[in-house]
């Protein structure tokens, strides 16, 4: 009996995801938003290297009681927003976690509570200059994401916030720098008027 290719496609497809679930491959979609996320700093563009962001999260209060019975921690990770990902692929969202690029860098990992969670994070000095936003993801005892949370929407539009990465120059060396040339012009003409006296003390 003939088989057609409709039919083909789709064992085709369902071996495929029965595959990705048995590799552990997690999904972003089938993740519930388990956690409410703010994240509190000054007004304008932040520094890094300097500036800090102050991170609170909480369970969210839509969930039944019971929900959060397998949350061992929380993972927080600052994120690009979308309009830093337009045409720069090495930022690219994948729905698959292992494969998305939206969140590069690594806040922390802490014990999971319930309410009065707080953190202070000072931006590191490599984060380059973008606009971001901060995730939160809940993990079971494996270390799986099965649960997240972010301070912004879903279109990842509100509460958004800018870094400016530091200059590749540091004001300490700029310093050094003013300092070393003005000793080589003073030491130059001190040279030169040393020589001239030793010229007149010789005839």
């Amino acid at each position: 009996m003939a088989i057609s290719t409709r039919a083909i496609f789709v064992a085709t497809i369902v071996i495929c995801s029965f595959l990705a679930v048995c590799e552990g491959d997690i999904l972003f979609s089938t993740l519930k938003k388990s956690i409410e996320v703010k994240a509190d700093h000054k007004a304008g563009v932040l520094m890094a290297g300097v500036d800090a962001l102050t991170l609170k999260w909480s369970l969210n209060t839509t969930l039944p009681a019971g929900s959060d019975s397998g949350y061992k921690s929380v993972k927080l990770e600052l994120c690009y927003a979308p309009i830093s990902q337009k045409d720069r692929a090495w930022r690219k969202t994948e729905d698959h976690l292992k494969k998305d690029k939206t969140c590069q860098f690594k806040i922390a990992t802490v014990p999971y509570k319930s309410s009065n969670n707080n953190y202070n994070w000072t931006i590191k000095r490599d984060i380059p200059t973008a606009t971001y936003f901060v995730r939160a993801y809940v993990l079971n005892g494996n270390g799986e994401e099965i649960g997240y949370g972010q301070n912004t929407d879903d279109k990842k539009v509100d509460n958004l916030f800018s870094i400016q990465a530091i200059s590749g120059r540091h004001a300490t060396l700029d310093i050094c720098s003013v300092v070393f040339s003005a000793f080589s012009v003073v030491s130059l003409f001190a040279f030169f008027y040393m020589e001239k006296r030793k010229a007149r003390a010789g005839k």
